[in-house]
């Protein structure tokens, strides 16, 4: 039957007490659930950069028209080597094919005679014949010059609504059919080149025109099209434009890329029929240059620029290519700084072949900026040109020197910078020095929020805090109008808001991670625009879908979360996605709509940790633990604390719930610090307000130090890690007595507070707090009662040596009371180490110290900044307990199999080894969260290109590649010795720096390693 798809019919029978058996196949198919898809008009050769209009047809089986919706699209199809795509037909309509089985064991037993019943059948192949055709064009007889030397030329084609020719030949000469191959795509290219725009037209070709002679002496030369879009997919469309007859239509301009692309298209229709096709379409042009970019370049490299000229005509072409190289920054050129002194060479390249040209560069030292090298070929009225940007990255280190300032009152204070005016190093080279002011806290969470935007791995931690940031900064934005206001007075600037250079998102990432200071540069009207479009409320909204869904996707079944995606669930992680969600909760930044589009993912996390706990109290009982004495520690009072966010949803372990909450509530006393302000608040929001207030409190602030110039702290600052942390310990107290506070605070309690966030501000460094994490906390205990502070309004004057900076000329914005002046490397001398600070209350700055200034009580916050690059080699770093090393290794095959062939220093390589990097790294200790990164050589292409989880000895990793890097993540290391191993392969000759290995827990920075530095030369 048609409709039930296929069946397998068995035939039995017995005869001479021998079993026959047999059994027929019988496929009917669904030919009424097909649909065929025909590329109506298109070309499948054409010129990048030219405007296409394609038709699709669909049609049923039997060619009938019908309804149905259609999907199309069209990627770079080099992508296929790394991971193949393809829309397949969905099998809904599979035959379905029924066993009938016969048990014929029971009574005989089977003799199988097939081969003699059924011999095999012999077919003979039909012969294919080609008869000659008339030609219609000289193209087809090669011009001639092959017919007259007797080569046959047979062609069947057929000429499609463009006037294409599909070709087939069976060519008999001498020549290759590699090489008439070349002629044949040459002759088939597309029409000419679109004419260039004003833009087009590049700042050297102006310069040409303007030399040229008349035209009645010389004819004009056409303008050289620069190829500048890379895209890797050609276009997206909400929808398409159709008709009755089944045609579908639509326009686009196609990349400049010259490459091969995969076009694939699917249909279905109500009725769940289905369709599918896909094509290869190539965009070349008849001269082409093929540039062998790296993915960047790091500085004191010396490499040969290389390109290859493909000639796809039918005869030799000779021309000129240059090579230019510009600041992307300031768009000057830069060939005498790179030493580009052969910018020009002349080529020829013979008919259907490419040639390869070598423009040999130096990197200079202190360039780390954005570089964009511009290639172009002419010959004749033909040429190709092809521009873009990589970034150059320093072969040193960034090391940045903190001097905090902190005035409590109005009042004139000297300070001075140490590490500034003890500088004796010839190597160091200044980048910057910074000065910043604020009397406002919440403007250092402002600032704080992009970092935890901008963070770039793909972890679950990470991503949940883009959610936090982003719902932070809607939440900030509505509960300050004032912020508001001059966020909108920043927004109305006419300017773009963001420059070219970092539209380029691929370019911005590797600047960010590699060379993060390169944006810093930028002046500071601009930053106040790309703050101000972070803190866009439209934008804001549609982000949170996107991280609710990343949260959704990363969820693991049972409702926990991994670290990284293809990791095991992480008890962790997940508790502290929990108490995020909990804090923006409490804050009442999380809006009922949030709350209920996060739902889901909340109640299975809750039901994953309630499961957690109640496993840990069943451990007890089942190895019958004595339950009177201390069971809790860490874990336990972390879930505790994440389960007072959520009271009104119910628990499904009440009964480990109420044991673990008696047990807090006996044995707080051997808790660290950390963990009794958790359990603080947990006893605090379940009414037990005064086992809070008047046991817990008075003894944390026992244990306190309160100093005049940096507030109050705590000297041991453990939270819930095996490591020290600072800010995450500083937070929890501050969201410990803020809590305490909002009922009927103390004049000594309200200090107490304000001192503890004078020390957090003073612990901030370059625009973070070190890890997204801490980060995250102190953000949301800066936001806890700090409106009382948003008023205050101070201007500043600061000296440094001979250099002033006031707030009056650097125009603080009204209800931040913050300003920032950068001063460039070149203008920092070693006298700015000594620094005056005058700060006011009054609304103009007297010219003497401020003699009739009005006093104010409220504190403000500065720091100065120094950064500064160094040798790797003399910066000493602090003990740890991490070792790191690094080896790079040939792989060669011999007689006796592969062999990796240690690369000794001074050794030459060659394009195309295999090279093998060995990390060696040694912990003594039990360590988490851990992050290794290794650099790579501008000249190095890595094999394993895409991110994953990973197994090696018994430890799981997520691997993830990087343009300048190879990056590592381990949840949790055992003590011990650990080696990695990852391919890479030579790909540029000159001399590179390899970069370092480093190693960092990054959630304890102070836990860190580096490898020594390598330098390799290629021939």
């Amino acid at each position: 039957e048609a409709d039930r798809g296929g069946v397998n019919i068995e035939e039995v029978y017995v005869y001479d007490n021998r079993i026959y058996h047999n059994r027929y196949q019988i496929d009917v198919p669904w030919t009424n659930k097909m649909l065929d898809i025909n590329y109506t008009s298109y070309r499948n050769k054409t010129e990048p950069g030219s405007k296409e209009k394609w038709t699709v047809t669909v049609q049923g089986h039997k060619g009938e028209a019908v309804a149905a919706e259609l999907l199309t699209g069209m990627y770079d199809a080099s992508l296929d080597q790394f991971k193949s795509h393809d829309w397949i037909v969905p099998g809904l309509w599979d035959n379905v094919q029924p066993l009938l089985g016969f048990n014929d064991h029971n009574n005989f037993s089977a003799a199988v005679s097939a081969a003699e019943n059924n011999p095999a059948e012999l077919y003979k192949p039909p012969v294919a014949i080609a008869y000659d055709r008339l030609a219609t064009n000289g193209y087809e007889l090669w011009g001639g010059d092959e017919a007259a030397h007797g080569s046959t030329v047979k062609i069947r084609g057929r000429t499609s609504m463009q006037g294409e020719r599909d070709m087939a030949y069976n060519i008999n000469t001498a020549k290759s059919s590699a090489q008439l191959a070349n002629k044949v795509v040459g002759v088939e290219a597309s029409a000419a080149p679109p004419m260039a725009n004003q833009e087009g037209l590049q700042a050297n070709e102006l310069r040409e025109e303007a030399d040229a002679t008349p035209e009645d002496a010389q004819p004009r030369r056409p303008a050289t099209v620069i190829r500048k879009n890379f895209n890797e997919t050609a276009f997206f469309f909400p929808q398409l434009y159709a008709d009755s007859t089944g045609k579908y239509n639509f326009s686009f301009t196609i990349p400049e890329a010259l490459t091969e692309w995969k076009w694939m298209t699917l249909a279905h229709t109500r009725e769940l029929a289905f369709g599918s096709n896909h094509t290869s379409i190539i965009t070349q042009k008849k001269l082409m240059v093929q540039p062998n970019a790296p993915r960047f370049m790091r500085e004191g490299d010396n490499m040969e620029f290389s390109t290859r000229i493909v000639n796809l005509t039918d005869k030799e072409i000779s021309g000129q290519v240059t090579l230019e190289l510009i600041d992307a920054t300031t768009h000057t050129s830069v060939d005498g700084w790179f030493q580009n002194v052969f910018p020009s060479q002349y080529f020829t390249v013979e008919a259907g072949q490419s040639a390869a040209i070598k423009f040999p560069i130096q990197i200079p030292f202190s360039f780390n900026k954005p570089l964009t090298w511009r290639i172009v070929a002419r010959s004749g009225d033909m040429s190709d040109g092809e521009e873009n940007t990589l970034p150059v990255l320093t072969n040193r280190m960034l090391v940045t020197e903190t001097l905090p300032l902190y005035l409590p009152n109005d009042t004139t204070k000297r300070f001075q910078f140490d590490k500034l005016l003890n500088n004796k190093s010839e190597s160091l080279t200044t980048e910057s020095l910074t000065i910043e002011y604020t009397s406002n806290p919440i403007w250092y969470a402002v600032q704080a929020l992009p970092y935890l935007m901008e963070y770039p791995y793909e972890c679950a931690e990470q991503t949940f805090n883009r959610f936090y940031a982003n719902t932070l900064a809607a939440y900030i934005v509505n509960k300050h109008p004032r912020l508001r206001q001059v966020f909108e007075l920043w927004k109305a600037d006419s300017t773009a808001l963001l420059s070219n250079l970092q539209k380029n998102e691929e370019l911005k990432q590797v600047l960010l991670q590699e060379t993060p200071w390169v944006f810093q540069a930028e002046s500071e009207a601009q930053q106040k625009k790309n703050l101000a479009l972070l803190f866009d409320l439209v934008k804001l909204s549609a982000q949170s879908d996107v991280f609710i869904q990343k949260l959704v996707q990363m969820q693991l079944p049972d409702g926990s979360f991994s670290w990284f995606k293809g990791g095991y669930a992480d008890r962790y992680i997940t508790n502290y996605i929990l108490t995020g969600i909990g804090k923006l909760k409490r804050l009442g930044a999380l809006t009922p709509d949030l709350a209920l589009r996060l739902r889901t993912v909340t109640v299975k996390a809750l039901q994953y940790m309630d499961g957690r706990i109640s496993d840990d109290y069943n451990q007890l009982v089942k190895y019958k633990a004595d339950l009177s004495i201390q069971q809790i520690h860490a874990g336990q009072v972390e879930y505790l604390y994440m389960r007072s966010f959520f009271r009104d949803i119910s628990q499904q372990s009440s009964k480990a719930y109420d044991y673990y909450y008696q047990q807090g509530k006996k044995y707080w006393v051997k808790q660290n610090s950390y963990h009794k302000a958790q359990l603080g608040l947990i006893y605090w929001r379940s009414k037990e307000e005064s086992f809070a207030k008047n046991t817990i409190l008075p003894a944390l602030l026992e244990n306190v130090s309160t100093d005049s110039k940096m507030g109050m702290y705590w000297k041991s600052a453990y939270a819930g890690f095996w490591h020290q942390s600072p800010i995450e310990h500083q937070s929890m107290m501050i969201a410990f007595m803020s809590e305490i506070s909002e009922n009927g605070a103390t004049a000594s309690l309200t200090r107490n507070v304000n001192d503890m966030k004078t020390w957090l501000l003073l612990n901030k460094q370059t625009n973070n707090w070190r890890t997204t994490v801490a980060t995250a906390d102190a953000c949301y205990a800066l936001l806890l009662n700090g409106s009382d502070w948003l008023n205050s309004d101070k201007k500043v004057l600061i000296r440094l040596g001979n250099y002033t900076a006031a707030s009056n000329n650097e125009k603080t914005e009204a209800g931040t009371g913050y300003f920032k002046k950068r001063i460039e490397g070149r203008l920092v001398n070693e006298q700015m180490g000594n620094v005056t600070v005058t700060v006011t209350s009054n609304n103009n700055l007297p010219t003497s110290q401020f003699p009739n200034a009005k006093i104010s009580q409220s504190p403000g916050w500065g720091s100065i900044y120094w950064q500064y690059f160094e040798d790797m080699d003399k910066i000493t770093p602090a003990a740890s307990p991490l070792s790191l090393s690094k080896k790079l290794f040939i792989e060669r095959n011999t007689g006796k199999g592969k062999v990796l062939e240690l690369v000794k220093e001074g050794q030459e390589l060659r394009t195309g080894d295999k090279v093998v990097v060995r990390m060696e790294l040694r912990t003594d200790r039990d360590m988490d969260y851990l992050h290794l990164k290794d650099m790579r050589a501008a000249a190095m292409e890595p094999v394993n290109v895409l991110s994953g989880y990973k197994w090696q000895d018994g430890l799981g990793y997520y691997e993830s590649t990087r343009d300048a890097s190879t990056n590592f993540f381990f949840s949790h290391m055992n003590k011990g010795n650990y080696v990695f191993e990852y391919p890479l392969f030579i790909t540029h000759t000159g001399i590179f720096s390899v970069g370092i290995a480093t190693i960092q827990c990054m959630y304890a920075p102070e836990f860190t390693s580096h490898s020594k530095g390598i330098k390799i030369r290629v021939q």
